[in-house]
């Protein structure tokens, strides 16, 4: 029965970073504010990294990071590398470390969509563009409070799945 629940769960996991992505880039779905529009996959991978092992969380973080490539503008691979070693830092932190409620599920949040952006702005825009302070704080800033704004949501959505589908102790 163990078994069968963590398969459930991957395949429920993997239909919600895939309905996610078609939310994310269905355009006029998710109204733009300031000019941006929320990357609903940072939080959803986060989340999942909270509840899961290492390696299934790392796993979780490639495909969202590889769902990410295909959307936003930029190197193929980069947000798969990138989310793969966040979620699986975060998964570790989750398994030894915090104690999983939505108050760490928001500072968790906070500061790996804060790196992830940050990471974006520096080696996708800082390197090839001019003005990047502008692009900075009216593109990637906007960004990341948007995206900022789904963390309690989709924090609480897994955390409903995990229950429902824990592993047997």
């Amino acid at each position: 029965m163990r078994d069968f629940n963590r398969v459930i769960r991957c395949l429920a996991y993997t239909l919600e970073l895939l309905v996610l992505f078609m939310l994310q880039e269905t355009p006029g779905l998710l109204p733009p504010i300031y000019g941006v529009r929320p990357v609903l996959l940072l939080p959803a991978v986060i989340a999942i990294a909270l509840f899961e092992e290492e390696i299934p969380a790392m796993a979780f973080g490639i495909v969202g990071g590889l769902f990410c490539d295909f959307g936003l503008a930029g190197a193929l691979g980069f947000h798969g590398a990138a989310l793969a070693v966040l979620c699986f830092f975060i998964s570790l932190q989750s398994r030894s470390v915090m104690q999983v409620n939505l108050a760490t599920a928001l500072i968790t949040g906070a500061w790996s969509i804060g790196l992830t952006v940050c990471a974006q702005w520096f080696f996708l825009y800082y390197f090839t563009y001019s003005m990047p302070e502008y692009a900075f704080t009216h593109h990637y800033l906007p960004k990341y409070f948007y995206t900022m704004l789904f963390v309690p949501l989709l924090y609480l959505l897994n955390k409903a799945l995990y229950q429902a589908l824990r592993p047997a102790t």
